[in-house]
């Protein structure tokens, strides 16, 4: 007989609830019966209930800004093995790490969270107005009249640059440049010397 150790063991959640039987899609058609099941009642919640609802923790990172700043405790400290500390030290060195880091950044929230949400707005405001009363006037105005420059530009180009540069190729292809051997011959002796 052969024995499973523990590390190869994996605890998985059973959930017996009624609404994963309300959310089940219903068979195919061939192997459904010709009477229906009767429809699962809905629960009714208890008239005077002594607790209030559990509500959802808000989650005040949805876009995951700051995924990088999840850190456990095993990211930074961890021990081989081997040689390990006693493990009332090993547990009290977690709880310290963890408080320590907790309320650390609660008293550095306390202090600066408000201040520093006050400039970003701040910052955040004026760079809205800029762009706003700004930088988009001068893009739109600049694509409305763009096209008019453009074409005195083209104009200008065609009537004084274009002519003096047809000009300018013209003489030079005129120019030929011939080399011969007596040519290559007359330089290597002046450089021999």
């Amino acid at each position: 007989m052969m024995m499973v150790s523990d590390d190869c063991l994996v605890e998985c959640k059973i959930d017996d609830s009624d609404e994963e039987q309300m959310n089940t899609p219903p068979p195919p058609p061939e192997f459904a019966s010709k009477a229906l099941p009767p429809a699962p009642k809905t629960p009714t919640p208890p008239a005077n209930s002594p607790s209030p609802a559990p509500t959802r923790p808000v989650n005040r990172d949805p876009h995951g800004i700051n995924h990088h700043l999840k850190v456990e405790v095993s990211d930074v400290l961890a021990e081989p093995t081997t040689p390990h500390s006693i493990d009332g030290v090993w547990t009290y060195s977690l709880v310290g790490f963890e408080k320590t880091r907790i309320w650390t950044y609660r008293c550095l929230s306390l202090l600066f969270a408000v201040p520093l949400a006050f400039l970003c707005g701040v910052f955040l405001a004026i760079l809205a107005c800029l762009h706003v009363w700004f930088l988009v006037p001068c893009i739109q105005l600049s694509n409305t009249f763009l096209p008019c420059l453009r074409s005195l530009f083209m104009c200008a180009v065609n009537v004084f640059i274009s002519p003096f540069c047809m000009s300018l190729a013209l003489c030079c292809t005129q120019i030929s440049i011939s080399l011969s051997n007596k040519d290559l011959d007359r330089k290597r002796d002046k450089d021999t010397v």
